[in-house]
């Protein structure tokens, strides 16, 4: 997704969209498939990278970037936040379902 593009969104679509992406990595953690997992892992942290450059979102700054902090540890699996998958579910789930309304 281009930058111009995802500026477009509001924060609940944006922060919906980057919740579907941590949805498909429970998918593919599920099913044990390391490289899918991985790839929406990826793509998370690129979602939320276009996200933390949106200028619009400055006084949520620190929340959107303890969000990405949060989403690496998983993907690098340090353990630093013993966060399991599902946890997550109920933060971005509210945003998607705000970008609906």
């Amino acid at each position: 997704m281009d930058s111009e593009t995802w500026k477009r969104f509001s924060l609940a679509q944006q922060l919906g969209n980057i919740g579907s992406e941590l949805s498909r990595v429970g998918h593919w953690e599920a099913r044990q498939d390391l490289e899918n997992r991985n790839k929406s892992l990826e793509r998370a942290l690129a979602l939320i990278d276009l996200t933390l450059r949106d200028e619009r979102w400055r006084s949520r700054l620190k929340e959107l970037a303890r969000l990405r902090e949060v989403i690496s540890d998983w993907y690098v699996d340090q353990g630093e936040y013993e966060i399991p998958p599902g946890a997550l579910e109920a933060y971005y789930t509210s945003f998607a379902l705000l970008a609906r309304t």
